[in-house]
């Protein structure tokens, strides 16, 4: 069972230092490639995850995983090669199969914003590879964190369109 009063603390608290940026990742342009950026999201919402018992073994060994449904990322500033990151999550909204959630990559040291991943996911029994509800435990968790986050901001970036702005003539 997960233990919930601080749910949102350890979400806060979790360390994503071992998330780097590899020689690899960098393209022609001398920063990282935007594949990568996908890559290292889904690697920090592992580590958030398995905190709140929505992917983890437990969850797995019982037969069921979590699956992205929709993706939004934002490009705000380039990343090079030994740029340390950081990352943090907000919880939008749940209900008893899906999670709605925005993660935010950060430079680790200056705190400036890199990228932005909003994300729709639902909970998938491996058996019948069929959405289905979360497990009680861990729908527990997720209520916890949603219940500490309905108070922070919601960032700009959250529900946008894409499409090219345009200026109507005057």
């Amino acid at each position: 069972m997960i233990e919930t009063p601080d749910i949102a603390r350890d979400i806060d608290a979790l360390d994503y230092s071992q998330i780097t940026i590899l020689p690899e990742y960098i393209d022609a342009n001398g920063h990282m490639n935007v594949g990568y950026y996908t890559v290292l999201f889904d690697r920090a919402l592992d580590l958030a995850w398995a905190r709140l018992g929505i992917y983890s073994r437990q969850i797995l060994a019982r037969g069921y995983s979590s699956f992205a449904l929709q993706s939004h990322l934002h490009y705000k500033r380039e990343l090079r090669l030994g740029d340390p990151l950081d990352f943090d999550i907000l919880l939008l909204d749940y209900d008893a199969k899906r999670v709605h959630y925005l993660m935010r990559m950060l430079h680790r040291q200056e705190r400036w914003v890199a990228a932005t991943c909003e994300q729709l996911s639902i909970c998938m029994n491996m058996n019948t590879r069929r959405s289905t509800a979360w497990p009680a435990e861990a729908l527990v968790g997720v209520a916890a964190l949603n219940a500490a986050h309905q108070d922070r901001p919601r960032p700009a970036e959250v529900g946008q369109a894409i499409g090219i702005r345009r200026r109507t003539a005057t």
